[in-house]
């Protein structure tokens, strides 16, 4: 269902009252290119949307990297695209998927992200001793085989920038390639989500805390 232009204007307007920093400020609908608006129809028709009343187009222009994103809709509309079958299409289990995301989350400190994905990781059955350590900058205790090949891979490749040869053997025998591949796009994804993020200076909802704290 393609989002009303009424609609639209009136969400685009509440979000941009919303905007607490003067870094990629939300647009005002007379501002808005036809290019940026197909760009928030099809977010709002996809996977993430659901609802397409105004309440939804301002959640979803507000925070995350989208709002950042309109200022090049091609690309945004690109890396939506990539986003979407990170989200609900990786061959990954979403338990594991959404623990490279807030490994990433924790790479960067990024509190929106983490906000974003620490309740659908606990959704997905994410042990919530393993996340209050990584919270931490810990390496989680008591780990399942799978999560460890997760996280040692995730680690290797955020911090040494490659990956050992046990590690990938690991990984390919618990995943196979298509999976060691997903692994590598979630985490490339929600690192570019992140630089977006902090380029953009999004933080979490009024009202909430900052759950991670940086680590040395």
């Amino acid at each position: 269902m393609r989002l009303t232009l009424a609609i639209l204007m009136v969400a685009v307007a509440t979000a941009s009252a919303a905007q607490t920093t003067d870094r990629f400020p939300t647009l005002k609908p007379d501002q808005l290119t036809i290019d940026q608006k197909k760009l928030v129809e099809t977010l709002m028709a996809g996977p993430r949307g659901g609802d397409t009343g105004p309440e939804a187009v301002t959640r979803m222009l507000a925070r995350g990297p989208f709002n950042a994103w309109l200022r090049s809709p091609d690309l945004g509309d690109r890396l939506q695209k990539v986003g979407e079958y990170i989200r609900y299409n990786t061959s990954l289990p979403l338990r594991l998927n959404e623990f490279a995301i807030l490994i990433a989350a924790r790479e960067w400190t990024s509190q929106y992200e983490w906000y974003a994905h620490h309740p659908l990781a606990m959704k997905a059955g994410l042990d919530a001793k393993i996340s209050a350590d990584l919270a931490l900058g810990r390496r989680p205790a008591n780990m399942k085989e799978d999560e460890a090949a997760v996280y040692e891979f995730c680690i290797q490749l955020h911090r040494n920038k490659k990956i050992d040869d046990a590690t990938y053997r690991r990984a390919v025998a618990l995943f196979g390639e298509k999976g060691v591949m997903d692994l590598i796009g979630v985490t490339g994804y929600y690192t570019l989500v992140s630089m977006t993020i902090s380029v953009a200076e999004v933080s979490v909802p009024p009202g909430a805390q900052n759950p991670l704290k940086p680590v040395d």
